[in-house]
């Protein structure tokens, strides 16, 4: 079993309370965690900031080298992993241990988190939007002829890290060649991807005083988002809920992605059905860019029952199974749970599990040994037939195909309205998606189809981390352009899950840990 300890500035802390990870299918133990406290997260984060300019020495562009040189090491390289010493097939077969992510999917994030190493300088040329090295180096340069200077607010920078996806772990990553030393809280059950990138790191040259590894308990981890200068936060709702107004916290909560049918394509749906599918389940389904919303002017029970029934074909497998598709639940209770809260959805009017008929009438929930499966769920949100009718009285077009409702439009090139309103008061969002199952996301492929006029889609939709619209009526793209309640905007056949790392997501961690300054230097300095 391997003994994984604490690292504090770099350096092993075996702790006397410690977590034992199991295999999520047999029970054998995998692993003993040892846990930091609140007080010592504390401590050690304070010497941090003291020590905070330990990477100051380095240039970016060596900074670059030393990343593409951990690349390497992450994905091939025989690593340090608490007193042992891990492969890269060895750190495949741990990571699906613990967390029941099938074999396939796990090697698929690792190339994710290869990319963003191998790739530093686009990343960083993509949160800084081009700017001069320089400015970083030696905190100010001429740029275009204009003084630019930055300093580092975030002389220390955590993250509070889930175990779903491997995949988020790029999102911090370049944060060492922002010259941030790091302070990390691993997943429960993922301790695995952190501790092998801060070793891959540390083997490539980065001083192991600049990274520290706290496995610990909601307590530890509130304590370290309380102490460091600027973080970020995984978690569900209620977890990144008391953080919202903490301007030091970005939160990676839920994502709510979609894809939306223009009125131009909504005919064409089975072309794309493809593109939709893969984004409702790629990944098993875990990641915030999922797609687990589909919203058309038309056609929803049609593209809903082709999704449930290409959907209805995938079968619980175990994670060393190459067609294995869905995660497994190494706690079969939260699959139970989920699964319940569905159907709990399910019981009120207006939406339909289409994948239950689909399979014959087997149930979504499986369990095989110690373990749990939830199948691919697509759900028909049917509203009642008076939500068409306020929609169309309280709606109606006006010059350029922009929708004019209740005195309230969405001018191309300007902001879209929070929410577009009909006569009678209600909302966009209360008539297409006010049913519990409209717009939910889940730890496995679900997704809810969603009948909408394109005019209202912009406000219906509701807050949308990535939504890709197929479309190619520039009209109704303005419109979503202009909506503040999408963060990432695909236009065209994109899945939602495919991400252009040199933009920013969910978020710029270069203007999350920096703030630029006024600056002048006289001739004589």
């Amino acid at each position: 079993m391997i003994e994984i300890p604490v690292l504090r500035l770099g350096k092993t802390y075996h702790a006397a309370e410690q977590i034992e990870l199991r295999h999520h299918a047999t029970g054998v133990p995998i692993a003993r965690v040892h846990q930091a406290n609140s007080g010592l997260v504390a401590r050690d984060v304070q010497r941090m900031r003291e020590r905070s300019t330990i990477l100051e020495s380095f240039r970016v562009p060596d900074l670059v080298k030393i990343a593409k040189r951990a690349g390497e090491l992450f994905m091939k390289g025989t690593l340090p992993c608490g007193d042992q010493s891990q492969t890269f097939d060895d750190y495949i077969a741990s990571l699906s241990a613990t967390t029941g992510s099938p074999i396939s999917y796990c090697r698929t994030n690792a190339g994710k988190i290869f990319r963003i190493f191998d790739d530093m300088e686009t990343i960083l040329a993509g949160l800084t939007r081009g700017m001069a090295y320089d400015v970083l180096d030696r905190g100010y340069a001429q740029q275009d002829g204009r003084m630019l200077s930055y300093f580092r607010e975030g002389r220390v920078f955590g993250a509070v890290l889930p175990s779903n996806s491997p995949g988020v772990h790029s999102l911090w990553i370049p944060a060492i060649c922002l010259k941030a030393p790091i302070a990390l809280k691993p997943g429960r059950e993922e301790p695995w991807t952190p501790l092998r990138v801060i070793e891959a790191y540390a083997a490539a040259g980065i001083p192991r005083e600049a990274m520290s590894f706290f496995p610990t308990d909601h307590g530890g981890a509130a304590e370290l988002l309380r102490q460091v200068d600027r973080s970020m936060l995984f978690g569900d709702a209620k977890t990144t809920a008391p953080w919202k107004n903490d301007p030091r916290v970005e939160l990676h909560g839920p994502g709510y992605s979609k894809i939306v049918l223009g009125d131009d394509e909504a005919d064409n749906w089975p072309k794309h059905l493809d593109l939709i599918a893969s984004s409702i389940a790629a990944n098993g389904g875990r990641s915030c860019i999922n797609a687990s919303g589909v919203w058309t002017p038309r056609h929803a029970r049609e593209i809903a029952a082709a999704l449930a029934e290409r959907f209805a074909k995938v079968q619980a497998l175990p994670v060393d199974n190459p067609k294995a598709e869905i995660a497994a639940f190494a706690n079969p209770a939260v699959a139970e749970a989920i699964s319940a809260g569905i159907d709990a959805g399910l019981r009120e009017p207006g939406a339909i599990d289409l994948t239950l008929a689909a399979r014959g009438g087997a149930s979504r929930l499986v369990k095989l040994g110690s373990v749990a499966y939830l199948l691919p769920t697509i759900v028909l949100i049917d509203p009642p037939a008076s939500a068409n009718g306020v929609a169309a009285a309280g709606v109606a077009p006006v010059a350029g195909g922009v929708a004019a409702t209740g005195g309230v439009a969405a001018s191309v090139g300007g902001s879209a309205p929070a929410a577009a309103f009909a006569s009678d008061g209600t909302s966009a969002r209360e008539r297409y998606a006010s049913h519990p199952l409209a717009d939910r996301e889940f730890l496995f492929p679900f997704a809810s189809v969603i009948e909408c006029p394109t005019s209202e889609m912009p406000a219906a939709v509701g807050s949308t981390l990535v939504l890709t619209a197929l479309t190619r009526d520039r009209d109704f793209a303005a419109r979503l352009m202009a909506a503040g309640n999408i963060d990432r905007l695909n236009i065209g056949p994109i899945p939602t899950f495919q991400l252009s790392w040199d933009q920013p997501h969910e978020g710029n961690l270069f203007e999350h840990l920096y703030r630029q300054r006024a600056f002048q230097i006289s001739d004589a300095a």
